[in-house]
């Protein structure tokens, strides 16, 4: 069954679950279509002006290795990300410490993971997006999706360490690389999928053209080819640079490089639609 909004009981109705954010554009602004027609820039309220030294660092950087080289010295030193050095004395045993590369690389194994609970709700935390899907739908509350989904976004495993504030200057990283480095403000991107039908808006599969309901953050790929090796069904829809937090190449870390895969906030989009 093709769910539209006027379909879904109201109380279950994610718009009706918007909430207020960090970046200065109402939440019902920003998941919609109109927002995606005419974006505009967004920052994480405060977050640039508490980290202004990593941005007097990055002013310095020649290309976007050079930056990623810089942002992670800053990133280790800040919240102490970095690995003991082997050839000295073993320090003592110290407690597990979060970081955001943990978090992108469990996303990059299941989106639907605890790691992918803590990025969704740092979505939800800054934008005001709800997540609709975790494991399952995540629809009428209390439910035992929506409490797993809480169980593992405020797991202290991996929400310690002040997390969300690194995600926070990753968002920023990722929103000063681009317009460092000339892309442009919107980009074309793919998706694969096998699940269609119950996140479509408007429109229909016959049309191959629709407005669909993302989750608040979905994976991108940079290549209908490579997108078509996560799913039977390929969407390509036109994403705002504001609305990404990783594309492949910001870190010069492996993770999420090797599958090319963008991360970008979700809400609804017009999307075309191909199969197979």
């Amino acid at each position: 069954m093709v769910l539209h909004d006027d379909a879904v009981p109201r109380e279950h109705q994610p718009s009706r679950w918007y909430s207020t954010n960090l970046v200065g554009v109402p939440a019902e602004i920003l998941g919609s279509v109109a927002f995606n027609a005419y974006p505009q820039a967004m920052h994480v309220a405060g977050t640039r002006e508490a980290n202004a030294g990593l941005f007097r660092l990055l002013d310095a950087a020649r290309d976007q290795a050079d930056a990623a080289d810089r942002f992670a010295h800053y990133m280790d030193a800040v919240f102490g990300l970095e690995k003991p050095d082997p050839g000295l004395p073993r320090p003592r045993e110290r407690r597990f410490r979060a970081s955001y590369l943990k978090l992108l690389q469990g996303w990059g194994f299941d989106a639907n993971s605890p790691q992918g609970a803590v990025l969704k709700g740092w979505v939800e935390s800054r934008f005001g997006l709800t997540p609709y899907f975790h494991k399952a739908p995540l629809e009428r509350y209390p439910s035992p999706a929506w409490t797993n989904y809480l169980e593992e976004k405020f797991g202290s495993r991996f929400h310690n360490n002040c997390i969300n504030m690194q995600l926070d200057v990753l968002y920023e990283f990722c929103q000063w690389s681009r317009a460092r480095f000339g892309h442009p403000p919107s980009q074309t991107l793919w998706r694969g999928t096998n699940k269609l039908e119950e996140q479509i808006l408007e429109g229909s599969l016959r049309d191959r053209r629709c407005t669909m309901r993302l989750n608040n953050l979905v994976s991108f790929s940079l290549s209908a080819e490579r997108a078509g090796e996560f799913g039977d069904w390929v969407l390509k829809a036109e994403i705002p640079g504001s609305k990404m937090l990783f594309f492949p190449g910001l870190l010069n870390d492996a993770v999420l490089n090797a599958e090319g895969e963008v991360l970008v906030i979700g809400g609804a989009y017009v999307v075309e639609i191909r199969y197979g």
